[in-house]
């Protein structure tokens, strides 16, 4: 079982990551060649250049859509979190705003969901009233960055899941991989259990060191045809 010792109420903080949004180089890519500067958006790194969603793509291993930002990236300048349009093309309502893609960071969130990291923060939440406090302000500040992701993609507001944040938020927490998505995203301080999530990751991920390499076939052809259960489901209720 995946241990979290030290992450209650108490014990050391996590430790800090880099900025969101902020494209970062380092001596620490175990070898593999960094991302190259045309790939990224040398005016605003948060824009998605064609490099970018084809890489999406392969990470998820379907075409992506309608992303309206990269919130955050590897040390080497892959993506790390997309940020969706809260209303996809098709028209279906997309809760889901900060989408964790990378799929070292999304096995590790995984792991620690098996080991039953969530159940221990949700019991947490019932317990401590500043630790659901603040998880109450994240869910707001989610909301928020939403509603600023979908004007800036046009989309207009989405009254279907208004008042909706994603991965239990407020209450609970049900998806781990979306609380590191916004931790991510909005950098340390604004989901608690978002930083704790990603602090976990620490034997599987750290913001420090690129882990990119043989993550995903990097050469394979783009995704063209996207078979998700879940977009087909929405589409047809």
């Amino acid at each position: 079982m995946a241990s979290w010792t030290g992450l209650r109420k108490g014990g050391p903080p996590p430790p800090r990551h880099r900025p969101a949004c902020l494209v970062q180089r380092n001596e620490n890519l175990q070898g593999r060649t960094p991302v190259p500067a045309s790939a990224t958006n040398a005016e605003d790194p948060l824009v998605p250049t064609r490099h970018d969603l084809d890489t999406l793509s392969r990470q998820l291993n379907r075409p992506v859509r309608d992303v309206v930002e990269i919130p955050a990236r590897c040390v080497c300048g892959n993506p790390l979190v997309a940020a969706t349009a809260p209303r996809l093309g098709n028209g279906i309502p997309f809760p889901t705003t900060f989408y964790l893609t990378h799929p070292v960071l999304t096995a590790a969130a995984s792991r620690l969901e098996a080991a039953g990291l969530m159940v221990e923060m949700t019991g947490r939440l019932a317990a401590d009233a500043e630790l659901a406090a603040a998880y109450r302000r994240a869910h707001e500040q989610y909301i928020a960055a939403r509603t600023a992701i979908g004007a800036r993609a046009g989309t207009g507001p989405v009254p279907e899941i208004d008042g909706i944040s994603a991965g239990g938020m407020p209450t609970r927490v049900k998806c781990l991989h979306v609380l590191v998505g916004h931790a991510l995203a909005a950098g340390p301080g604004v989901n608690p259990l978002g930083d704790e999530a990603l602090a976990a990751l620490a034997p599987w991920w750290t913001p420090e060191v690129c882990r990119c390499d043989g993550a995903w076939d990097q050469l394979a052809p783009v995704p063209r045809k996207d078979l998700s259960r879940h977009v087909k489901h929405l589409a047809q209720d």
